[in-house]
Parts: structure tokens; C-alpha cells; sequence
């Protein structure tokens, strides 16, 4: 009889690569850890020039709402960088070392994002302290300060099925497919239409590359612990009806700097909530997709890498032609 052996961290009495059959490259976190490994970028390549030049021609309400927009990001970024070491430890105590190892290069990409947008602000010459521009949204305060770091460090007491649920919500549903998505493709189609901003256009194609493939886990993720457990999928749903309200606080409270004003650029508040709604619908459908599920399944099942490729090409179809 072969010895079964344990590759949970802390109990440690084999090795995943060792055992027969070794890493199941068919899985869904080998195949976003490998399309990972292929497209690679250095922040550092870009070239932020005419960013600056931009930046000097604004108006004093669109180089606010600009900079406004782009401290939100980088402090989020900054935060899922330092904040998302606990779902890699909690992967390690599942023995899941598929997810650890796709988790490991989650982490590098966070803090490339966060790389990216500091480079921008030192190359546009925005070199002052930046915290006016969070500090009074509260509803960001709430969400980056509070929320997303107490859902993801407390997997480190208890890193349950529920617990994980409860910070991938928060992390992958809340932060990165309710805010940042939205926002990353709002300001895509401003640059786009206005010829402005080549360098951050760039940061923010490649960066949502990489963010696709951080939704698709998360999906997956609550999608294998629903299947496992159905009574689950009202953890999901729970945790977004709590978060829900102060993330559209994120977004609205920045429109009340131009109450009575028509906003920079011409945004319209509606249709970035009418963006965020519809995304945010379709990830939970394909999450309560499936319960009932055969869990052996889930594992190698592809629908939520497709699903955030379905969204990219929407969005690339809803992008204005570039400006020459």
C-alpha cells in the first residue's frame, strides 16, 4: 500500500511534484500561473514623456479628478500587495500548492502594479504627499484600511472555507471587479478618445491583463468552495450585500467635488454603476453556477478565465478609436 502523504503546511511529509501524476498543469491556477509566466513587463520600460505634457495642459478640475483617480489606484495597489499574504499561507495549509504557487506570482504582479503608478506620479512630477486625495472618502478609507485588510489576515487564525469566501469577496469581487476594473476601463476610454495619456493607457492595458487573470481565480475560488458546501453561496452574497454600498461610495463621494458642475471629461457617474452592476451580476452568476457541481470539476474547469476574456473584448468593443 502506498503511504499517504501530506503536503499541508506545518505537517509536512511529502511533496506535491514527487507524487504520482505531479502538478495537474490542466488546472485552473497552473494555466493562469503559466499565461502568467509568459507576459511578463518592467514598469520601468515606459515611457511617461508625454504623460507629463498632459498632465501641464489640464484644467485644474481635470488634473485633479486625474491625480484623484490615480492615488485611489495606487494606495490599492500598494494595499493588495502588502495585504494578500495571508490567502497564500492559507493555500499552503490547505495543500494546495497550485493556488500557492499561482498566489506567489499574484503578489509579484500587485507590486508591480503598485511600481507602475509611483513611477507615473515621479515622471508627471507629482512628488508631493498625496494623502488629501483618500484621506476624504471615507468610504475608501473604510474599504482599503478596514475591510480588505481584516477579511484577508483573518485567514491567518482561521483560513476556513467561509473565511476565504469572505476575502476573496472582498479582494477579488469588491476591490479589484468592482473598483478598480471599473475604473481602469472609465479611464481607459477617457485617454483613449482624448489622444491623452499614452504612457498610463499602457500601465493600464497591461495591468488589466494581469487582473483578469486575479478575477478568474477569485471566481474560481468561491466557485470550488460552493460546489464543496452550497450553504456557502449565501457567504458570498452576504459578504457583497455588506460591501456593496461603501464601494459605490468610493465612486460617488469623488463626484461630489463637482456637484452642480459637469464633471472632468464628461464622466458619467451612471454608466460607471451600470458597468460595475453588470459585472459584478455576471460573477456571481457564474459562481452560483455551481452549486451542486461535482467539486473534481471546478478544478479544471475554464469558464471563469473565459468569462473575463468575454469582458475584455466587450470592453474593447465599447473603446473609442484612438485619437491620431
Amino acid at each position: 500500500m502506498t503511504e499517504k502523504r501530506s503536503i499541508e503546511h506545518g505537517r509536512r511529509t511529502g511533496f506535491a511534484t514527487l507524487q504520482r501524476g505531479g502538478l495537474n498543469f490542466d488546472s485552473l491556477p497552473m494555466r493562469l500561473f503559466s499565461k502568467g509566466n509568459a507576459r511578463h513587463w518592467n514598469p520601468a520600460d515606459i515611457d511617461f514623456t508625454q504623460d507629463a505634457r498632459d498632465i501641464a495642459e489640464m484644467t485644474e478640475h481635470e488634473r485633479w479628478w486625474t491625480c484623484s483617480l490615480a492615488t485611489q489606484f495606487m494606495a490599492g495597489e500598494e494595499s493588495v500587495t502588502q495585504d494578500l499574504q495571508p490567502f497564500v499561507a492559507a493555500m499552503a495549509a490547505e495543500g494546495r500548492i497550485a493556488d500557492e504557487m499561482y498566489l506567489t506570482q499574484f503578489v509579484f504582479e500587485e507590486a508591480r502594479h503598485t511600481e507602475a503608478f509611483r513611477r507615473w506620479f515621479d515622471a508627471v512630477g507629482l512628488t508631493e504627499d498625496l494623502h488629501s486625495y483618500i484621506e476624504t472618502n471615507p468610504h475608501y478609507m473604510e474599504i482599503f484600511t478596514r475591510q480588505l485588510p481584516d477579511s484577508l489576515y483573518a485567514l491567518a487564525a482561521d483560513p476556513s472555507p467561509r473565511n476565504q469566501i469572505r476575502a476573496s469577496v472582498t479582494y477579488n469581487h469588491i476591490v479589484e471587479g468592482t473598483l478598480a476594473l471599473t475604473g481602469y476601463f472609465t479611464w481607459a476610454k477617457v485617454c483613449s478618445s482624448r489622444g491623452i495619456l499614452p504612457g498610463m493607457q499602457q500601465v493600464i492595458k497591461l495591468i488589466g491583463d494581469d487582473e483578469r487573470r486575479h478575477m478568474a481565480w477569485g471566481t474560481f475560488t468561491c466557485r470550488r468552495h460552493v460546489a464543496a458546501d452550497d450553504s456557502l453561496w449565501d457567504v458570498v452574497d452576504e459578504r457583497m450585500q455588506e460591501l456593496l454600498v461603501p464601494a459605490m461610495g468610493v465612486v460617488t463621494h469623488t463626484f461630489e467635488e463637482f456637484e452642480g458642475e459637469e464633471p472632468p471629461f464628461s464622466v458619467d457617474l451612471d454608466e460607471l454603476a451600470e458597468y460595475a452592476m453588470d459585472k459584478v451580476g455576471r460573477r456571481l452568476g457564474a459562481i452560483e453556477s455551481a452549486r451542486g457541481a461535482d467539486v473534481r470539476s471546478i478544478d479544471v474547469d475554464a469558464s471563469p478565465e473565459q468569462l473575463e476574456e468575454r469582458f475584455h473584448a466587450e470592453d474593447l468593443a465599447l473603446l473609442p478609436v484612438p485619437v491620431a
